[in-house]
């Protein structure tokens, strides 16, 4: 949770000549896994996350679901109630133990792994009545935590230069928990594993950045799966004394700046710089099997520190790059459309179908869906055949495996693109239904529309993209 957004929460982000061919990209280390790509559901009701596991993102190859907090919070139709913990019971809007233990038996059985999303730092910023019921005032939450559980700095974070100031003092209001102390790891070690033995897969670690990463190590050894699928939102700030590559020794680590540099790529600089997109890029990005890359999330979209739904082809053509880039583990942001920073979920949470009551439902465009295919078929190959135009037009493969062109230039580009891909007849799974013959030499004709790609790959079908 970032603390600027949750501030505002509660106080009330080609042309036709001139082409050339860019140096070849340094190889970039491979993502562990064939199937790594997350789709979170913002704020989805569990029932809700449920069917489209079984809809959507089992069909489309998604490795991961990331779930919203599963606790009691404070009440409110604000998103980020839910990340204002006042028990660790499963009793929030998005439901029950029930709805949630059926939510990842279901998603399992669609071959899809779940990720919570993990609110351990704080608890509340006030009093009042839970959503479950239960009574509460900031530093006292009944059967969990008293005011000797919370750090004795009770004013606002004010330096994120002063390592103690952003670790021990309260973000926003938030009582924050003194996660040096034995009782308070022990119980929050207890809470992820009654997630645990209702099958969750993994952890996103809400504002990892306020909590010394020893603290979260020692939590994390305490659990009935300490090497359980593990990461932390941990945002780089240049000359902050909290850094991301402190919290890579129990897990991966959200890559903040990526998505940072992305927006400003994709928006006003050129698409031919990204040719060694990676750890290469140097502060703020960790090795690619440390990073857990995306477009944007619930808080960047709101800032405008990222790319958002708003920026629609831009949007899109940013997540394509990401899918088909082998730099990191690819998360994918599906959330709803929203006028004020504050607002939450449709529906209370309810998915009555995608594109409807305001539900963006990214994770299924097309374009974006089919992208998940084509990573899980080029799992463990590297960036081969780079091209650009020098400008906002790029193109590279996966090795004998894949190619894709991506067109971000004010008009339509037609190119004879060299590949590695074995001579055939090849689906674009950006457009169903479209074909490619890629000749026994390895190239292929097309004409990429402005604000557009082509994606191609060896076990693509063109029936149901």
């Amino acid at each position: 949770m970032r603390s600027r957004a949750l501030r505002s929460g509660l106080a009330v982000l080609l042309a036709a000549t001139g082409l050339t061919f860019a140096a070849q990209p340094s190889a970039q280390a491979t993502p562990p896994g064939s199937k790594d790509v997350t789709a979170t559901l913002f704020e989805w009701k569990y029932d809700s996350v449920a069917k489209a596991c079984t809809d959507s993102l089992g069909p489309a190859g998604y490795g991961y679901v990331e779930v919203s907090p599963a606790s009691e919070h404070i009440q409110g139709d604000q998103w980020w109630t839910s990340y204002q913990p006042v028990s660790y019971r499963i009793a929030g809007r998005l439901g029950d133990e029930t709805s949630f233990r059926n939510m990842v038996n279901t998603c399992h059985g669609a071959g899809v792994k779940v990720v919570a999303d993990a609110v351990i730092n704080h608890m509340s910023a006030g009093s009042g009545t839970g959503t479950g019921g239960t009574g509460y005032s900031k530093y006292d939450y009944p059967g969990f935590y008293q005011d000797q559980d919370f750090h004795s700095c009770r004013t606002d974070i004010s330096n994120y230069g002063d390592r103690d100031n952003v670790q021990n003092c309260e973000l926003v209001g938030l009582a924050d928990l003194d996660t040096g102390s034995d009782y308070v790891r022990t119980t929050i070690a207890g809470y992820l594993n009654h997630l645990i033995s209702l099958g969750v897969d993994g952890f996103r670690i809400d504002a990892a950045k306020h909590m010394a990463a020893g603290d979260l190590a020692a939590i994390k050894a305490k659990l009935s799966d300490p090497g359980i699928y593990w990461v932390q939102e941990v945002i780089y700030g240049a000359g902050e004394a909290v850094q991301p590559g402190e919290y890579t020794g129990t897990g991966d680590v959200d890559a903040f700046q990526g998505a940072f540099d992305l927006k400003r790529i994709f928006s006003s600089g050129q698409l031919s710089s990204l040719g060694n997109w990676g750890q290469s890029w140097g502060s703020g990005y960790l090795a690619s099997d440390k990073s857990r890359t995306f477009v944007d999330n619930w808080d960047t979209e709101r800032n405008g520190s990222t790319l958002s739904y708003k920026d629609n082809a831009t949007y899109t053509l940013a997540n394509v790059f990401v899918l088909a880039w082998p730099y990191g583990s690819p998360n994918v942001y599906s959330g709803y459309e929203f006028s004020s920073n504050d607002a939450g979920p449709p529906n209370g949470g309810t998915v009555n179908a995608c594109y409807s009551d305001g539900w963006k439902c990214q994770h299924a465009w097309p374009q974006i869906a089919n992208m998940v295919g084509f990573r899980n078929a080029v799992s463990g190959t590297a960036v081969t055949d780079w091209w650009s135009d020098g400008g906002n037009a790029i193109a590279f493969g996966r090795g004998s495996k894949g190619f894709v062109a991506i067109n971000h230039e004010g008009g339509p580009l037609t190119w004879t693109f060299s590949t590695s891909l074995p001579g055939g007849t090849y689906c674009d799974v950006q457009h169903g239904g479209t074909t490619y013959t890629v000749g026994p030499d390895g190239t292929f004709t097309a004409t990429v529309g402005s604000d557009d790609a082509v994606a191609l790959y060896a076990a693509s079908s063109c029936s149901g993209t």
